[in-house]
């Protein structure tokens, strides 16, 4: 079995628990992680800022990194929470631009970092490659687009189930999890108030579904959040891609 030293079989075993790479052929699977070099961030340090040239692509393995757009004022926008095992970074990889959004450690954060220049000269060597890479950015677009819908078409208490389906079942865990998102981040994702977002996550909470905490989300009954947010078929197809299937809803 190939790959970097410090590429433990544990480690290996958490990058697979991801339905993109586990995906992933065993050749490319090892090309990657040859590659591949840690990357470590404190709470509060970039990885990244809108306008830096691209460097490659990474993955989270500690910790979790928030992804946002930040005004000239000062007012932050959060898009996206990256945690384990979530890659991250593919845009830059086909077109070359420097990166569009910020990228921040929440918390004391461990990643597996790939740089560019060696994965475009493993993409030369093996264009079969691209495809891979082509699946995990078409997965991020899905999702952008049904963010999109929900913001035009769903009401706010939706639209927040929705969200922390998504974010509980990126997660990887079945059971009880514990997103690591504040209240106040959740809404700025949304663009919903703190008190509209409040009174929707004190409703979830009164239902037994989620507890809230300082700082952090922890959802208790994944199913019963699924049935309140309606999901489709299709929607949960599609969350199949990023960890578990999701199991019938019991209730």
């Amino acid at each position: 079995m190939s790959g970097a030293s410090w590429v433990t079989p544990e480690l290996r075993a958490q990058l697979r628990t991801d339905a993109w790479f586990g995906s992933l052929s065993s050749g490319l699977e090892n090309d990657l992680l040859e590659l591949a070099t840690p990357r470590r961030l404190k709470a509060g340090e970039h990885l990244f800022f809108r306008g830096d040239a691209a460097d490659g692509i990474y993955a989270v393995l500690e910790g979790s990194l928030r992804i946002s757009g930040v005004t000239e004022a000062g007012k932050e926008a959060i898009l996206s929470m990256v945690e384990p095992p979530m890659w991250l970074g593919e845009i830059a990889l086909f077109d070359h631009l420097p990166r569009t959004h910020n990228a921040v450690a929440d918390a004391a954060t461990r990643l597996l970092f790939v740089p560019m220049a060696p994965l475009n000269e493993l993409l030369s060597r093996c264009p079969v490659y691209w495809r891979d890479f082509g699946v995990l950015m078409s997965l991020k677009v899905r999702f952008a687009f049904i963010g999109m819908e929900d913001l035009a078409l769903l009401s706010a208490d939706l639209r927040l189930t929705r969200r922390l389906v998504m974010l509980a079942h990126a997660s990887g865990k079945e059971g009880n999890c514990v997103l690591p998102i504040s209240q106040s981040q959740l809404g700025m994702m949304l663009g919903l108030s703190r008190q509209t977002t409040n009174q929707i996550l004190q409703s979830l909470q009164d239902q037994g579904v989620l507890q809230i905490a300082y700082g952090r989300i922890e959802v208790l009954d994944l199913a019963q959040l699924v049935s309140v947010a309606g999901l489709s078929s299709a929607d949960k197809a599609l969350l199949g891609q990023i960890g578990p299937s999701l199991r019938a809803d019991p209730h």
